[in-house]
């Protein structure tokens, strides 16, 4: 999956959707905007109503969501960028009032904190373990909005398996508690990202596929007690998938979003993975160049930088100094804090 630069935009949830979920004519402009990055990974897009509880977020199991996104990748590419979209499963991080429907996840358990909803923080609910027919289900639903995802113009899919959702929950030992070919072993947890990843490159092709792990530290109450013994082979099984990109999610001790002790594992994962690899968290400029020269990652992702500035590449590229995001406008649904950002002089 070619990218004319090593700058990409990381996935960020905006929440500029309806209420059914339905991409609106203002993302096309906000994605526009940010078409000078290398790749754009879009922000997180529901697979299905089950698996999408944040309120205004976007989804990919209908045709009228296909439809509304057309215009949006073809605002990105009459700008010359490239887009691909995030396949997103949130598992037990959703409530009830949102999906109409009790959580799933790997096993029972349920999210550490209140969740997101149309009327405000609720008290999470506890998730139905998935049987096994549940699996096949979900497999079909992660192959229907690949498929999807071509026909609505994007360039490839990103399959979100990282940040605490459905995915990492069967990863990590924390929230797996499972006694079936599901859980256990590390071979085990790793299998539902297997069947999911093999089933996307059936359907659009390996080189329109990537994935989004977060393989150290706590998050939303996911954690494993050895992430080096899942996370490694994870990401071997991936490169022999001959998957396009992998991106890592890897908070520090002194991250901004998240806060971990436990060692970064790109190291680790470099040596095993031999595709183009992209980092992300809290990069600096200067740390950003060093990786890149080094070798030690292919490109890297920005989030928050990204979302403040659009013209985030020629601010880098140049040197300049960069506008700060507005937290309060994170998740509304208007303009300010979207598309009003302004470019560098």
């Amino acid at each position: 999956m070619y990218a004319k630069n090593r700058i990409l935009m990381a996935p960020l949830t905006r929440g500029r959707a309806t209420r059914e979920h339905v991409p609106t004519p203002i993302m096309a402009e906000y994605y526009a905007q940010r078409a000078s990055a290398g790749l754009i990974i879009s922000e997180a897009t529901g697979i299905s109503q089950e698996g999408l509880g944040w309120p205004y977020a976007p989804g990919l199991w209908s045709q009228e969501q296909v439809e509304a996104w057309k215009p949006v990748t073809a605002a990105v590419h009459a700008k010359g960028g490239k887009i691909v979209a995030q396949l997103w499963h949130m598992g037990r991080m959703v409530h009830s009032s949102v999906t109409g429907q009790q959580p799933v996840s790997s096993s029972a358990t349920k999210a550490p904190e209140p969740l997101h909803t149309y009327d405000g923080k609720q008290a999470p609910e506890i998730a139905r373990p998935l049987t096994k027919d549940d699996i096949a289900r979900i497999l079909n639903d992660y192959e229907k909005a690949a498929r999807n995802a071509l026909e609505a113009g994007f360039d490839g899919v990103q399959i979100h398996a990282a940040n605490g959702y459905l995915i990492d929950e069967f990863l990590r030992d924390g929230t797996n508690h499972r006694s079936d070919e599901y859980g256990g072993s590390p071979e085990n947890r790793i299998r539902f990202l297997r069947e999911v990843t093999e089933r996307v490159i059936a359907t659009i092709g390996a080189d329109r596929t990537s994935v989004r792990l977060s393989p150290n530290g706590d998050t939303q109450g996911c954690i494993d007690s050895h992430p080096e013994q899942v996370f490694v082979p994870g990401a071997k099984l991936l490169n022999d998938l001959d998957i396009a990109f992998l991106e890592l999610r890897e908070p520090g001790a002194n991250g901004t979003f998240g806060k971990t002790d436990q060692p970064k594992l790109h190291g680790p994962i470099r040596k095993v993975f031999t595709k183009p690899l992209v980092l992300n968290q809290d990069y600096t400029r200067e740390e950003a160049i060093d990786a890149v020269a080094t070798g030690v990652a292919d490109a890297i992702a920005f989030g928050r930088p990204f979302l403040a500035n659009p013209d985030l590449v020629h601010r880098l590229e140049d040197n300049l100094p960069l506008n700060k995001d507005d937290m309060r406008t994170w998740y509304t649904q208007g303009t300010e804090g979207y598309t009003d950002y302004p470019l560098a002089s």
